[in-house]
Parts: C-alpha cells; sequence; structure tokens
C-alpha cells in the first residue's frame, strides 16, 4: 500500500497479522516516529504498560483489549523505528518452540525464563 492510499483501501477493520500491522503502523505513523526516535518512543511504550497494569487490576474488559492492542502497536512502532521485522524475529525466536528446550509444549522448569 503506498502512502497515498486511503485508510478505506487498506486493511482497516480486517483481521492482521504481525507483518501487516508492521506494515500499517508504518504506513500511518513512521514520519512521526522517526522524528521522535526509539528513547521517545519507548516512553509511550511505557506509558501504555502502565495503563495495561491498570487496565489488568479492573474489570472493563473493553478497556483491557484496548490497552493490549495499545501495547503491541507502541512495540511493532519501536521495531519500525530500530528497523527489526518482528515477524522475522518472532519466527526465528518461537516458530520451532520453546526457545529454552525446543519443545512445543515448553518442559522448562518452572523457576527459569525459557
Amino acid at each position: 500500500m503506498s502512502s497515498s492510499t486511503s485508510p478505506s483501501d487498506s486493511t482497516c477493520g480486517e483481521s492482521l497479522t504481525f507483518a501487516d500491522l508492521q506494515r500499517h503502523i508504518r504506513e500511518m505513523y513512521f514520519e512521526k516516529d522517526v522524528q521522535r526516535g526509539v528513547d521517545g518512543t519507548f516512553m509511550w511504550l511505557m506509558e501504555e504498560v502502565g495503563e495495561l497494569a491498570a487496565a489488568l487490576r479492573g474489570d472493563d474488559r473493553e478497556n483491557l483489549a484496548e490497552e493490549f492492542a495499545d501495547v503491541i502497536a507502541w512495540l511493532v512502532t519501536i521495531a519500525n523505528v530500530a528497523d527489526v521485522d518482528l515477524t522475522a524475529a518472532l519466527t526465528q525466536k518461537y516458530g520451532h518452540g520453546c526457545p529454552g528446550c525446543r519443545r512445543l509444549v515448553c518442559e522448562c522448569p518452572q523457576g527459569e525464563k525459557p
């Protein structure tokens, strides 16, 4: 999709893969994101993580879903600014199972972070 494509021509309202989402976020916000840089964008992510933490303590399911979406969107934004392909990174790290034990259902000891 080119930068001149209107939102009605894009994937708005459709199900998005991670690759679609990363491309979609880049097309909407990249110029602003690059100007803000990784450090500034990271601060926005931390604010959203705080809002997610508050939503997890509440009982508003709609707000909870919105905060999860915001955290993912800001994480994707940082990946765009840092020039990281999230689909490739996720596939490489988790595409063959747990990165610790390499099993589809993790068998790492409970106290270990896989």
